[in-house]
């Protein structure tokens, strides 16, 4: 990682070739996506279809929760790691010829700054900012705000810092206990040893998205009725509204 990739690019090997080990390692992650799909199934809005740009959509699990409950959005998925990408378009290829999907090789960040002002009815993610640096992050939310029609919603699963760091702490130790308990048997300390390199990456100073934290950064930006509906842990479904 550098300044000019301010976000994590490990998906691009081993992760990235084995992301749905995941769903073994980290079954609220997949919760996540499932509650991103029920948030976005729920947004009621005026255009038609609904405008939806997805920010690292992966190899299509949060993807899919979307275009499974609701058939009147068009959804732009964006990712820069052409591993996860590709088995997206292979995944997903039904809904691509039914022209609900589409996809952008971009960064998150060049992605956004390429949208018009007020032209998006919602932009979700799962599992994507906690990837980034901080100011990167912020970079990308004001671009969020940006891109949202007036009353557009930002839907987020991802991890989320507990504000208090101690008992934070207890649960980054459990989940490496769980990595250790599903790897190691099947003997896969390679991808054992880039998870925990992965996770250490996420609890960084620079990284982590401690939810207090978080919630001011959204506020300042402008965003309105920030709210936590669910919460796994260190994981949480946030939703918040451009007003």
């Amino acid at each position: 990682m550098s300044n000019n990739t301010p976000y994590d690019a490990m998906f691009s090997s081993i992760i990235g070739k084995e992301y749905d080990m995941l769903q073994l390692i980290c079954p609220a992650a997949t919760e996540m996506s499932r509650l991103v799909g029920i948030a976005v199934n729920a947004y009621v809005g005026t255009s038609e279809p609904l405008q939806v740009v997805e920010l690292g959509g992966g190899t299509g699990i949060t993807t899919l929760a979307m275009l499974s409950g609701k058939n009147n959005l068009h959804i732009l998925s964006v990712d820069n790691e052409p591993t996860m990408q590709d088995q997206a378009k292979v995944h997903l290829k039904q809904w691509v010829d039914e022209g609900q999907l589409s996809f952008c090789g971009d960064d998150a960040l060049t992605a956004l700054q390429n949208l018009a002002n007020n032209s998006v009815d919602i932009i979700a993610s799962a599992y994507t900012l906690h990837n980034f640096l901080n100011s990167y992050r912020e970079d990308v939310l004001k671009e969020i705000f940006r891109a949202l029609k007036p009353n557009g919603q930002f839907i987020n699963g991802d991890r989320y810092a507990l504000n208090d760091s101690r008992q934070h702490t207890r649960l980054i130790q459990e989940e490496i206990g769980r990595y250790f308990n599903v790897l190691t048997p099947m003997q896969r300390n390679d991808l054992l040893e880039q998870w925990i390199v992965h996770l250490f990456n996420d609890e960084s100073e620079d990284h982590v998205m401690r939810e207090s934290v978080a919630f001011q950064q959204m506020q300042s930006i402008g965003f309105m009725r920030i709210n936590v509906s669910d919460r796994i842990a260190g994981n949480a479904l946030v939703t918040a509204v451009k007003p």
